[in-house]
């Protein structure tokens, strides 16, 4: 036999909907830190800061792999539902 739910109290549904906009400009945030990440350093390659090029291991840990992570991050919590 199927037990039926009962409706969440409104105070329970401005919770969640408060906790669920927290999440979403969490995610939006890192999401635009990962961006900025990735243009500054695609400018950086294009020598818009000067004739000097990121060290090899920069180019490798806090360029485009930085980035990437920074935006699956980002999208990560921003599609998080609160439980």
């Amino acid at each position: 036999m199927d037990t039926p739910r009962r409706e969440p109290a409104p105070e329970e549904l401005q919770k969640r909907y408060r906790r669920r906009r927290i999440y979403l400009r969490t995610g939006q945030v890192i999401m635009i830190g990962g961006a900025a990440v990735g243009i500054i350093h695609w400018l950086a390659h294009l020598e818009a800061f000067g004739p000097a090029q990121p060290e090899g291991w920069v180019d490798l840990v806090a360029g485009y792999p930085a980035a990437a992570l920074l935006v699956i991050v980002g999208a990560v919590v921003a599609s998080r539902k609160p439980s």
